[in-house]
């Protein structure tokens, strides 16, 4: 079985994978303090819990976007799998061209997310991941990754107005009944969460244009399904695409 980890900024998502069955997933914060011990009795807690051993594991795959805390995630994969992980890096082979200005500064997650969407979707297709960013890409019917947009996600954006205001309350990120809020917590909930759906479907309706014609629009990531509400145009909801993409990217480099 292939174990797949996908480190984020706020969380690792770790799935693992017999062929494509996904037959486990866990999900765990990121932790740049954590030890690779204390990670490595954190998966073991975890794969005990279902009853599974760790000597399963023949493979294992990572795409991080926190470096500080990747030689602690290698060195827990060698300690508690004997496995080295494959990290998704320059030079791996992914089967899809990436026609960045410079390759090397495209994220290894967007990298993932483009791989599964082109070959479980179809191109041209968008992806967009709800994550700490809220992240946009692009992939053409030749399978060739053109590029995309990076903005803030809904809770960085949450977490910032109120740090930067004086008297601006936290709220929770629910939708409320109408646009026109008719309190300062219902004033806060409608700018950020109607003002990022607006921003999406923008996005999205000027990628297409770019592109020339229709295409599949996938979504990923902890928000997606309370933006998908009201982005019609979004037409797969995947909240595993970065793992199935890193599975991918593992079977083409074995």
């Amino acid at each position: 079985m292939i174990l797949t980890m996908d480190i984020g900024n706020t969380n690792i998502k770790c799935a693992l994978f017999d062929g494509e069955i996904m037959v486990n997933y866990w999900r765990i914060s990121t932790n740049r303090t954590m030890t690779s011990d204390e990670y490595g009795i954190l998966l073991v807690n975890l794969f005990r819990h279902k009853n599974l051993e760790m000597s399963i594991v023949q493979g294992i795959v990572i795409s991080s976007v926190v470096p500080t805390i990747n030689f602690t995630i290698e060195h827990m994969c060698q300690s508690y799998f004997g496995l080295a992980p494959m990290f998704v890096a320059p030079g791996i082979k992914t089967g899809v061209h990436i026609r960045y200005d410079n390759p090397r500064e495209l994220g290894s997650d967007r990298i993932a997310n483009a791989v599964a969407s082109y070959y479980l979707y179809g191109g041209p297709c968008i992806f967009i991941d709800f994550g700490t960013a809220t992240s946009f890409g692009v992939v053409s019917e030749k399978g060739e990754f053109l590029g995309g947009a990076i903005c803030p996600g809904l809770k960085v954006t949450a977490d910032a107005i109120v740090e930067r205001t004086a008297k601006l309350p936290r709220f929770e990120l629910i939708k409320p009944p109408s646009v026109i809020g008719r309190n300062t917590i219902a004033n806060l909930q409608s700018g950020i969460l109607y003002g990022h759906i607006g921003l999406v479907n923008y996005l999205i309706r000027k990628m297409k244009e770019e592109i020339g014609s229709d295409c599949t629009v996938v979504a990923t990531g902890g928000m997606a399904v309370m933006i998908k509400e009201d982005a019609p145009e979004i037409n797969v909801l995947d909240g595993l695409l970065t793992l199935k993409g890193l599975r991918l990217i593992y079977e083409k480099n074995v």
